[in-house]
This record gives C-alpha cells, structure tokens and sequence, in this order.
C-alpha cells in the first residue's frame, strides 16, 4: 500500500491496490469494470485521470500497444516486452537490459527520472510466415 504521507487520494489508492494486486497490466477499462463491479464504482474519464496523475508521480507505468490501448502497471513492477506489430503478441523478457545503463547527470539536465520503459516491436514468427504466403 502507498503511504498517504505520499498525498494519494482515495480512489488513487483504489487504482494502485487493483494494479498490485493483479499479476498483468491491466486497461483503464478493466479497472473501470473492476471498480464497478466492488463497491468502490468511480467513473471511466476518473479512472483515466486518476491514472494519468499517478503516472506523473511516478507510481505507475503505462505501456502502449501497436493497437491503441493502453496498459498499466505499479511502477516497481519492472517488466519489458517484445510485441508483434501485426497480431500483437507479446512476449515479456526475462531481464531489464537497462539496468546496467545510466545517464550521465549533465544529460539528465535537471530532470528527476521516475521509472522508464522498454518495448521492443517486430514480427513474430507465424506473421513473418503468414506475409511469405503467396
């Protein structure tokens, strides 16, 4: 649970207990049935902006996919991907390459850095075999 030290709100609160609770990211949709099906209903465009707040404090990450949607994640959940771009298969990696990365503090140029992502996207293999059919 995050500290309300932190100054999260309620339903912020709710989001981020969802989102731990669940092994996958979860959409802003599936949040939203979530909370609709409890007793802690809130509304979509609340979900959305609440989501949007977290994620500008650096309390959760988003992931976007070739599709359009949206996915979300707690931020201390450090987990990359290798999606298809044509069927959107996505495969998790099973390490970060960027931990052992930094960026050097005179490019960071005043920045305070709160989490970052990694996706990486191409064709799998059944979409590489299906467009070399005649």
């Amino acid at each position: 649970m995050v500290s309300s030290k932190l100054g999260i709100s309620s339903k912020q609160q709710r989001l981020i207990d969802l989102l731990e609770a669940s092994d996958a990211e979860l959409s802003g949709q599936q949040l939203h049935r979530s909370l609709l099906e409890s007793d802690q209903g809130m509304g979509l465009a609340t979900v959305y902006r609440n989501l949007h707040q977290l994620q500008k404090r650096g309390l959760v990450r988003c992931r976007h996919l070739p599709t359009g949607e949206v996915l979300y994640a707690p931020v201390m959940r450090d987990r990359h991907h290798l999606t298809c771009v044509n069927c959107g298969e996505t495969r998790e990696l099973s390490t970060c390459p960027l931990h052992s990365m930094t960026i050097p503090e005179e490019q960071q140029d005043g920045y305070q850095l709160l989490f970052h992502t990694l996706e990486f996207y191409g064709l799998c293999n059944r979409c590489q075999q299906d467009d070399e059919q005649p």
